[in-house]
C-alpha cells in the first residue's frame, strides 16, 4: 500500500542521461536513477582493485563526490565513465594515503560457493598483476573501450593496448603454469 502511495506522489520518470538531469535540477530522484543504475558496477570495479571493505567505503565516497562536484561532469561524457573516473580518482587518493599504490596484497575472500577451481586461479592471478594492468582489464571487462578506459585513467589509447596486452600475456603463462 505504501509503495502504491509512493507512485502517486513521486513521477518515476527514467532519463537517459541521469547525471546531467541531477546537474541541472539537483533532484536526488535523478541521484537515485544512478545508484540504482551504477552502485554495483562501481562496487565490483572498486572490489577488483582492492578488497571489499574499502571497496565499499570507496563507492560511498564515490557517491559524495558525485553530489559535491556535479557541475564538473559535461553531457558529451557517458555517465557510466564519468563516475568510474570518481571512483579511480578516490581509490588512488586512498592508496596513496596508506601507501598502497604499487601493491595491493589483499585478495578477497570467495563468496560464492560454487566457484570452480579454473576461477580461483584465475582470480588469483588476475589479483597479482600490477595495479594499472589490472585497472585496464577490469575496465574492459565492464565494457568500456580503449577510448573509454584512455578517458577514466587518463592515458593514452596505445598505452591502454599495452597494458591490456601484458595484462593477458601475465594471465596466459600464470593460468598455463597452474594447468600443466
Amino acid at each position: 500500500m505504501l509503495i502504491a502511495l509512493k507512485s502517486w506522489f513521486y513521477n518515476n520518470e527514467v532519463v537517459d542521461d541521469a547525471l546531467y538531469a541531477y546537474k541541472q535540477s539537483g533532484d536526488s530522484k535523478y541521484l537515485e536513477q544512478l545508484i540504482d543504475s551504477y552502485s554495483q558496477d562501481l562496487y565490483y570495479f572498486l572490489c577488483s582493485q582492492s578488497n571489499a571493505t574499502l571497496a565499499q567505503d570507496l563507492c560511498q565516497k564515490t557517491w559524495l563526490n558525485t553530489m559535491e562536484k556535479k557541475h564538473l561532469y559535461h553531457q558529451q561524457q557517458s555517465p557510466k565513465a564519468w563516475l568510474f573516473t570518481v571512483a579511480r580518482n578516490a581509490l588512488i587518493d586512498e592508496l596513496r594515503k596508506q601507501q598502497r599504490f604499487t601493491c595491493i596484497d589483499d585478495i578477497n575472500s570467495l563468496e560464492s560457493i560454487a566457484i570452480s577451481q579454473e576461477s580461483i586461479s584465475l582470480n588469483q592471478a588476475i589479483k597479482q598483476l600490477p595495479f594499472l594492468q589490472k585497472e585496464a582489464l577490469s575496465l574492459q571487462l565492464e565494457g568500456f573501450s580503449l577510448q573509454e578506459i584512455a578517458d577514466i585513467t587518463h592515458s593514452n589509447r596505445e598505452t591502454i593496448k599495452t597494458r591490456l596486452r601484458y595484462a593477458k600475456q601475465q594471465l596466459k603463462s600464470a593460468i598455463g603454469e597452474t594447468h600443466e
